[in-house]
């Protein structure tokens, strides 16, 4: 079966609720390789119906899924990720280079975020990565297709000043960038190290929190 997806992908939910400590906290994006395989595939397996239909354009099951995270390309891609304190994927971007036409490079942007992590700039922090990582690696445009009725996407592209068509329910959302320079090189190492730290925070963090229910008395020992 093949698979032709709209990659992008990011349920909206509006709350006048006081932000959580969670809401409050930076949103540090890294940068993905194969070894995050496992996590990538347990994210998008716990995405529902719709959200499925918003990440990928149509309601995938299960296998088309596990497809689909097997045969990322680290290579000719880029994936970013942002971490729970449990370590948990709760956002994913994808970065897919397309063909270049002549001097004209474009890339492709995908999102998707949990929703028990919406409400915190998630899926504008990915998207800002992406679009540093596509002008640090030449490309002229940046390029996201949704459905019309992804308003977060879609706000995201507005605030990002995207040209947007809509076609039959759809949208695509076009980016020019700028080449990139010595501003942009160093945001984007500085924001890797930010992340790539804060990773190994929280990754210590939970061995420790493993370490020490492991020495915890079970409920049958009690």
């Amino acid at each position: 079966m093949e698979l032709t997806f709209n990659r992008t992908a990011e349920q909206i939910v509006a709350s006048d609720r006081p932000l959580s400590d969670a809401a409050r906290k930076p949103v540090l994006v890294r940068e993905l390789s194969s070894a995050d395989r496992e996590r990538l595939l347990a994210h998008f397996l716990s995405l529902d119906e719709d959200d499925r239909l918003l990440r990928f354009g149509q309601i995938v099951p299960d296998h088309v899924i596990e497809n689909y995270v097997r045969n990322l390309n680290f290579t000719n891609d880029t994936v970013f990720g942002v971490f729970s304190a449990s370590l948990e994927l709760v956002g994913v971007g994808h970065l897919a280079y397309l063909p270049a036409q002549g001097d004209k490079r474009t890339a492709e942007f995908g999102v998707s975020v949990l929703e028990s992590a919406r409400g915190r700039g998630i899926g504008t922090k990915l998207f800002e990565r992406a679009a540093i990582r596509s002008r640090n690696t030449h490309v002229s445009e940046l390029y996201v297709h949704c459905l019309s009725r992804n308003k977060t996407m879609m706000h995201i592209a507005r605030k990002a000043g995207m040209k947007i068509e809509y076609a039959y329910g759809e949208a695509d959302a076009y980016l020019s960038l700028q080449p990139a320079d010595q501003t942009s090189i160093m945001a984007e190492m500085l924001q890797e190290q930010a992340a790539v730290f804060d990773y190994a925070i929280k990754r210590q963090a939970h061995r420790a929190t493993q370490m020490f229910k492991a020495f915890l008395p079970t409920a049958d020992a009690a």
